[in-house]
C-alpha cells in the first residue's frame, strides 16, 4: 500500500503537510517521530477516521481489492466497572442474541482459539477492568486478527507495558506476521524496537524524512532532522539485517508493495 500526497489539516492547522510514503507487502513498517508528529493522524487517515487530501491506496499492486485492514489502538477506552468478560467482548462483534443467553459454542471456540493464538486463553473469564495494560493489548490484538486482516495497523501498541513485556509482544507480533502473512504498520516512539523489529521505517514530522530499512534511514541526520535535536547513531548491531528475529523469509527486503 502507499500514500501520495497526504495532507491533512484540522482546525486551521496542518498535520500532514503531503506526504508521500510506502508500505512494502509482507513488513513490519513502524512510523517513527516526536509527539505531535502526525504519527497517528496518518493511521487516522488510513482508517479514513479523519479527512484528507491526496490518495491512500489500499490494495496489492496489481489488485482491485481492498485489504482487510485489523487496528489495534494505543489504548482501550472504557468504564473498568462494566461487567464485560474477555470472552463477552470477543464476540460482541459476532453473536446477534443477548449475551445473557450465554455465548454460542461456534463463536467460543473461535474466540478461543484467538485468544490462544496471542498467548492469554486463560483470561476469558477475567472481567476487562480487571486486566493490565498487557494483558488488554494482548485481547485487542486477539480482535484484530479476527478481522483475518491483511493489513494489522497498531499504534503504539505496547504503550504503558514495561520494556520486557514489550519486547515479549513485538517478538509474538513477529512470529504471527511470519505465520499469517500480514503486512504491520505500526507507530512506536521506541527507537530501539523499531531498530530490532521493523524491516521497513517513515521518519516523520509533519513531512516524511526518509523512509527505507533501519540501518539506512536512522541515521544521526535524519533523527537529528525530525527530532530537532542531535540523536546520535542507532547502534547497527541492533539491527537485525533487514530480517525479523525469526530470521523468516517474509521479512526480505525488496517486496513488492502491498
Amino acid at each position: 500500500m502507499a500514500f501520495k500526497s497526504v495532507t491533512v489539516a484540522l482546525g486551521g492547522k496542518t498535520i500532514l503537510d503531503s506526504v508521500s510514503a510506502r508500505v512494502p507487502q509482507g513488513s513490519c513498517t513502524a512510523i517513527v517521530g516526536p509527539n505531535g508528529a502526525g504519527k497517528t493522524t496518518m493511521l487516522l487517515a488510513l482508517l479514513g477516521e479523519v479527512p484528507y487530501t491526496g490518495g491512500i491506496r489500499i490494495s496489492r499492486a496489481g489488485e482491485d481489492r481492498q485489504l482487510r485492514i485489523g487496528y489495534v489502538p494505543q489504548r482501550l477506552q472504557f468504564d473498568r466497572g462494566m461487567p464485560l468478560t474477555v470472552l463477552e467482548l470477543m464476540v460482541t462483534g459476532w453473536q446477534r442474541s443477548p449475551l445473557w443467553f450465554g455465548v454460542r459454542r461456534r463463536y467460543r471456540e473461535r474466540a478461543m482459539e484467538l485468544l490462544r493464538s496471542v498467548k492469554v486463553d486463560g483470561l476469558e473469564k477475567r472481567r476487562i477492568g480487571a486486566l493490565s495494560g498487557g494483558e488488554i493489548q494482548r485481547v485487542l490484538l486477539a480482535l484484530a486478527l479476527g478481522q483475518e486482516p491483511d493489513l494489522l495497523v497498531l499504534d503504539e501498541p505496547a504503550s504503558g507495558v514495561d520494556f520486557q513485556g514489550e519486547h515479549v509482544f513485538c517478538e509474538l507480533l513477529d512470529k504471527m506476521r511470519c505465520e499469517r502473512g500480514f503486512t504491520q504498520l505500526m507507530v512506536s516512539h521506541d527507537l530501539p524496537t523499531v531498530t530490532h523489529h521493523a524491516t521497513h521505517v517513515i521518519c516523520l514530522n509533519r513531512r516524511v524524512a526518509a523512509e527505507g530499512p533501519p540501518r539506512e534511514v536512522l541515521t544521526a541526520e535524519t533523527l537529528t532532522a525530525i527530532f530537532g535535536l542531535h540523536m546520535g547513531l542507532v547502534d547497527s548491531r541492533a539491527l537485525p539485517n533487514g530480517k525479523c528475529s525469526c530470521s523468516s523469509p517474509c521479512c526480505t527486503r525488496g517486496s513488492d508493495h502491498a
